[in-house]
């Protein structure tokens, strides 16, 4: 009679760990640390050379795609 692998170690079928419910690494910080730690990462990224440059277009597409898209969502909401 064959007996499957997970029954002959005591281990559950599911290769996933149980899920707990409490935060981890990130979303277990208070909202000031992640922004401070975040900070510090895009800081960092720009005095190596690899951070994104915007220029004024581009800031100024991305600012008008940004309302755009706000805009739809609210008049979407209030039109039901």
């Amino acid at each position: 009679m064959a007996t499957s692998s997970s029954a002959s170690n005591g281990r559950a079928k599911s290769a996933s760990a149980p899920k707990t419910g409490n935060p981890r690494g990130f979303a277990a910080m208070d909202p000031a640390t992640q922004r401070r730690i975040a900070s510090e990462g895009g800081k960092a990224s720009h005095e190596s050379g690899r951070g994104h440059q915007w220029t004024p277009e581009e800031a100024r597409a991305a600012g008008r795609k940004g309302g755009q898209a706000s805009r739809t969502n609210r008049t979407a909401a209030t039109s039901r």
